[in-house]
């Protein structure tokens, strides 16, 4: 198991009959986000130093605090795992593509990172790197298109 690497990248998309601004709105709205992700059960917002967005997550699984890195409403916004005590970390890179007329392509990509050795061959090989992209790109479709 030692032999699988540390880093990961993962890119999933989906295409949605929405335009970008729209899309962006739901994506950097953190305390909206138990309204509409599956897990999320509240979020909390946090302190920042640099005005980006810092909030924690609360989840089954415990809680997460994430921060805004990088943001170009309508066109990009990449969020980091702030929280070094995890046994895992990374970022997150949402791009949206014009994808003709009033729909958008939300492409996210993933540059994880996963520290303790037995919780590397879980992802890879049980879960799957993508799982929680899949899952997070469900439930904007399911979000956006209630009766889709």
């Amino acid at each position: 198991m030692s032999f699988l690497p540390v880093k990961h990248r993962v890119t999933r998309e989906a295409t949605f009959n929405v335009p970008a601004e729209r899309i962006f709105a739901l994506i950097s709205t953190p305390l909206d986000f138990p309204k509409w992700r599956t897990g999320v059960k509240s979020v909390e917002m946090l302190p920042t130093g640099g005005g980006l967005p810092k909030w924690a997550e609360i989840s089954s699984n415990g809680t997460i605090t994430l921060a805004v890195t990088q943001s170009v409403p309508g066109v990009e916004l990449t969020t980091v795992i702030a929280d070094k005590s995890l046994p895992f970390g990374g970022s997150w890179t949402y791009v949206l593509v014009p994808a003709g007329r009033d729909s958008t392509t939300l492409r996210i990509t993933e540059d994880g990172e996963v520290y303790n050795v037995f919780f590397r061959f879980m992802s890879r090989f049980v879960f799957g790197h993508s799982a929680t992209i899949d899952r997070y790109l469900k439930d904007v479709q399911k979000h956006l298109s209630p009766t889709a």
